[in-house]
């Protein structure tokens, strides 16, 4: 009697082992995701700052220079799951992505997916840039080919178990990797280009946006502010209710960092400012636009 419950134990093993496999496969993206699209490296460059690129993979402690950036990665990330270490991302063939093929670059990008086949930890804001637009992901490849390679090799994350099994983060992307809007509705013109910024290009709701215990937004409270990962003071509410500020304050603080109260921008968000006072007016207005419209 033993012997049948225990082949029978094992075989449920076996199947339970294979959906748990299907299940966590990476999702990669078409073969003909980029078809038909060149690139505009010009274009590409006010992706690249929407994105905020530069502020996570320059090398820590590197001032920004007025040639173009170097993405030799190494900042550190520290949150409740690890120590997260910002890859080199240069045009380098051996340690950066100088060897990438344009496809293998826009599954990094939108699913979160290694040339390998490997998944990418969500510390990489794929679950945002899976919204973008394959033109805009085509002009940001062609940007960064332009890029200066750097030989840094990448460092190694810092995370224990069960997180360094990252085969269990294609469980994670089918709870919480969505690519559908948050706020929806009809939306004009304006407001709709700043959900782009900000829901996608900007991946504001990856810091101001409260998660749960296994690290998903809680969209529910969409950008309603959020414990700081590093443990210092807690990252603002960006609602109306939270902010209270009018769309004419925000587009004058995400171009100069100075709040209606002339205080100024502190920690990560100073990078941030960096990024946005580098947009075209339109876009720091829209963005404006879309956070006084939320409910």
């Amino acid at each position: 009697m033993v012997a049948p419950v225990l082949r029978w134990a094992a075989a449920l093993a076996v199947a339970g082992g294979a959906v748990g496999w299907w299940l966590t496969a990476p999702d990669p993206l078409p073969t003909d995701h980029l078809a038909g699209l060149d690139g505009d490296a010009a274009a590409g460059e006010q992706v690249f700052i929407a994105a905020g690129c530069a502020s996570c993979h320059t090398a820590p402690g590197v001032e920004e220079a007025d040639g173009p950036p170097v993405l030799a990665g190494g900042q550190r990330f520290e949150t409740d799951f690890g120590t997260f270490v910002a890859p080199n991302i240069s045009t380098d063939p051996a340690h950066g992505i100088g060897g990438w093929s344009d496809l293998e670059l826009a599954n990094a990008i939108q699913r979160g997916i290694s040339p390998e086949g490997a998944h990418y930890y969500p510390a990489f804001p794929y679950t945002a840039y899976a919204r973008a637009e394959r033109e805009d992901i085509a002009d940001l490849i062609a940007y960064m080919r332009t890029l200066p390679a750097d030989a840094t090799p990448s460092q190694p994350h810092e995370i224990g178990f069960p997180f360094n099994i990252r085969r269990s983060l294609g469980g994670w992307k089918r709870l919480y990797a969505r690519d559908d809007w948050v706020v929806t509705g009809e939306l004009d013109s304006e407001v709709a280009r700043g959900r782009y910024l900000v829901e996608a290009l900007g991946h504001c709701g990856e810091c101001h946006t409260p998660r749960n215990a296994l690290g998903g937004l809680d969209r529910d409270n969409w950008l309603s502010g959020a414990d700081n990962p590093e443990g210092d003071g807690r990252i603002p509410d960006i609602t109306p209710a939270g902010l209270g500020w009018s769309a004419a304050d925000i587009a004058a603080y995400l171009e100069s960092g100075f709040t209606p109260e002339f205080d100024t921008a502190g920690g990560s968000m100073v990078s941030v400012i960096e990024n946005t006072s580098r947009l075209p007016e339109d876009d720091r207005a829209a963005i404006a636009a879309y956070l006084v419209a939320l409910p």
